[in-house]
């Protein structure tokens, strides 16, 4: 599907430009809406990237706002973008960063003397509080992988004209495969073991086996910062996320530079027919 050109926009497009291709026939008034309508649609086309990052910007970065609303007093504000995003991730506390606190990452253990952990449903509604300092709206998974598409937008937006798309076979390998192996697992985890904090992603005994356990016990256990992990979770992310536009975001650029030539077009009809 990513290898073709977003037919949608195109068809969407020429389905707007059949329906109002202008003619003498056509009155004044409807001539200026038939402007309008494609003015603005030209403004949307040529500067769809900047609209992009403003937009979605605003949707990937307001759960860092929570914690700050919950930190001042603002709970409802704080407790509506809770909410919002619960619709979106699964906001599990021991898989978010806190704000406000001593630390930016808790442990099942520690979230487990404040809080009951035993069933994920109820362990996802712990937001956090004035000493252990207040959760993120989104998991880490969450920020890195909605993130890492913002930030390879910003990349694409700059580089984007120097490196050729990248193939769909590099994107399936490097960006979807790697974030589908940590995901599922951890689904699966989450399905046997629950919030036990024994599971196979909880323990990853594994992984010691397969390194010689070379490393620290808490590189192993548990999803705190420095853990595999959380290694895993941002690695994973970003390279989804910065793939995805580097694969995507050409397409979507040749079509709206095919679509702002036909809106052009037609403003160009246009305007032919009022200097008769």
């Amino acid at each position: 599907m990513f290898c073709s050109e977003p037919s949608a926009i195109r068809h969407l497009q020429f389905a707007i430009m059949a329906s109002t291709t202008p003619t003498s026939n056509v009155s004044p008034t409807t001539r200026g809406i038939i402007k309008g309508i494609d003015r603005m649609a030209l403004f949307i086309v040529k500067h769809w990237l900047g609209i992009f990052l403003i937009a979605y910007g605003a949707w990937v970065w307001a759960p860092f706002l929570a914690p700050v609303f919950m930190h001042f007093g603002w709970t409802n504000a704080g407790n509506a973008l809770y909410f919002a995003y619960s619709l979106f991730c699964h906001q599990l506390p021991e898989r978010s960063l806190f704000f406000f606190g001593p630390q930016a990452m808790y442990s099942l253990d520690q979230i487990g003397q404040v809080w009951s952990t035993e069933n994920q449903l109820v362990l996802r509604q712990f937001i956090g509080n004035a000493e252990m300092g207040w959760k993120m709206a989104w998991s880490d998974r969450m920020i890195s992988t909605y993130g890492g598409i913002w930030f390879g937008a910003v990349l694409w937006a700059i580089f984007g004209k120097r490196v050729p798309r990248l193939p769909l076979s590099i994107w399936l390998l490097v960006g979807v495969l790697p974030l589908a192996l940590d995901g599922i697992s951890h689904f699966i985890n989450d399905i046997v073991a629950g919030s036990s904090g024994q599971g196979f992603r909880d323990t990853n005994e594994w992984l010691m086996l397969l390194t010689g356990n070379i490393f620290p016990a808490e590189f192993y256990y548990g999803n705190m910062l420095g853990s595999f992990n959380s290694w895993a979770r941002w690695i994973t992310g970003l390279l989804f996320g910065v793939t995805t536009v580097f694969a995507i975001f050409p397409i979507i650029g040749a079509a709206m530079r095919d679509t702002q030539r036909d809106i052009e077009s037609q403003l160009t009809r246009i305007q032919q027919v009022e200097s008769k």
